[in-house]
């Protein structure tokens, strides 16, 4: 009987430990798991373990790796020493081809989007901001740029009416997590052929899906509402979308904004009610319905406004 793939698994988050426990699971030998080093979090900057290395440590009997820099001599001579017939890499950096060509077999990645598409760091949020109907996931095989290697295998899954990147995550994890398996299995057993990507068809707002940072995550209310409701929805709850409350009387709020709510009803001018609060765009008036005012805690709409009397009828309030 032959023995299966030996396999070096590389991830770091959250979404990286439903594949590796869906292949330990199936039986496949890990005897290391590589990672990012630990890092200073919080106020009190204790070192902080990556998802991947946690779930490692407490699954035992794996040796984890944080290399600083992947092309160190070291820890290449102590990656070769495992003599693994495959990489998988799941969320984790671009590797140097000195370490995704080691084994014999190849490296793969699952990539949380459907290649080409989203090409990027974060293709979970962008399938949302993008307005996309449908997403999944895709296995290919790593090359020397970012998200272009042969596709291997494919699931798609549909994007719900009112979907967040929080539940799109969890499924697509889950789904995932099949997949890198599945790929495994027919790659041991000879029943995959690479393809090429096709981006002929693609348009550019689809190829790719850029690291997050303050500037595109922050709300550009001269978009239509269903475009900013799109982007909230795709960064709710992390990394949330960013707007400031200017109010009539000088202050300035800024404010993570978790939900919103489609409305018919439109205007020129944001508007606080006793029980909500309204911000036009292009087209209609949008409604925010959870909040977190920096410093503060989330909350609902009406806690936020309870707390803030004094903008009930504000007509001089703009969100920038």
């Amino acid at each position: 009987m032959e023995r299966h793939p030996r396999i070096i698994y590389m991830g770091t988050p959250e979404f990286a430990v439903g594949p590796l426990k869906a292949l330990l699971e199936a039986g496949y030998e890990i005897p290391a798991v590589v990672t990012v080093p630990d890092k200073p979090k919080g106020r009190g900057l204790q070192l902080s373990q990556s998802d991947v290395k946690k779930f490692a440590l407490e699954a035992g009997r794996i040796d984890v790796l944080q290399p600083e820099k992947l092309r160190d001599e070291n820890f290449l001579s102590q990656l070769k020493s495992y003599n693994a017939d495959l990489f998988i890499v799941v969320a984790f950096r671009m590797l140097p081809e000195v370490v995704w060509k080691m084994p014999k077999m190849g490296t793969f990645n699952l990539h949380a989007s459907l290649l080409p598409k989203f090409r990027g760091a974060a293709p979970i949020n962008w399938a949302i901001i993008k307005g996309e109907k449908e997403t999944g996931v895709t296995t290919f095989f790593i090359d020397d740029k970012i998200d272009t290697g042969n596709i291997l295998l494919q699931k798609t899954t549909p994007i719900h009416e009112r979907e967040t990147v929080e539940t799109l995550h969890d499924r697509l994890m889950e789904i995932g997590s099949g997949l890198v398996v599945e790929t495994v299995q027919c790659l041991e057993n000879g029943l995959i052929t690479p393809r090429p990507q096709d981006i002929s068809k693609l348009t550019e707002g689809t190829l790719a899906a850029p690291k997050l940072n303050k500037d595109n995550t922050h709300i550009d209310w001269t978009k239509t509402s269903a475009e900013v409701d799109a982007l909230v929805r795709g960064l709710s709850p992390y990394p949330s979308a960013l707007t400031t409350m200017e109010t009539g009387c000088g202050e300035k709020i800024e404010m993570k904004i978790f939900s919103t709510s489609l409305t018919d009803k439109t205007g020129e001018k944001a508007i606080v009610t006793g029980k909500a609060i309204y911000v036009p765009c292009s087209d209609k008036l949008l409604e925010i319905t959870s909040l977190q005012p920096a410093g503060k805690k989330r909350m609902g709409a009406l806690d936020f406004i309870n707390g803030h009397k004094n903008l009930v009828g504000d007509e001089n309030i703009r969100f920038v």
